[in-house]
């Protein structure tokens, strides 16, 4: 007889901490709208073929800083699955900002 067992899927933890919450928006804020910003700035402070090039490069760098908050802070048995922007801060912020500070206050 096989034995095949699937690990369940942790949920996405609760931000109980107001600065936990704040943090983890401006955190999905520059996942979601960062391309952006940085590509109109560029545009108004130069032309659009520096816009064009600066909405490429933003466009790859903030996927590469996305996939390493993902491969940081989602465990190795869940980082199959698709996961928003919001979802990935709430993780990053959970194990890697707010757990050491809830960790000092409880012991």
């Amino acid at each position: 007889m096989q034995n095949d067992y699937i690990d369940f899927i942790e949920p996405t933890p609760k931000l109980i901490d107001k600065k936990c919450q704040i943090l983890s928006l401006f955190i999905r804020i520059f996942l979601q709208f960062g391309t952006y910003i940085t590509t109109l700035f560029a545009w108004y402070m130069y032309d659009y073929f520096i816009a064009g090039t600066t909405l490429i490069l933003s466009f790859i760098i903030i996927g590469i800083i996305r996939s390493k908050l993902r491969n940081i802070a989602i465990p190795i048995t869940q980082q199959e699955y698709q996961y928003d922007d919001k979802t990935i801060a709430d993780w990053f912020v959970a194990k890697e900002i707010c757990y050491k500070n809830s960790s000092k206050t409880t012991l």
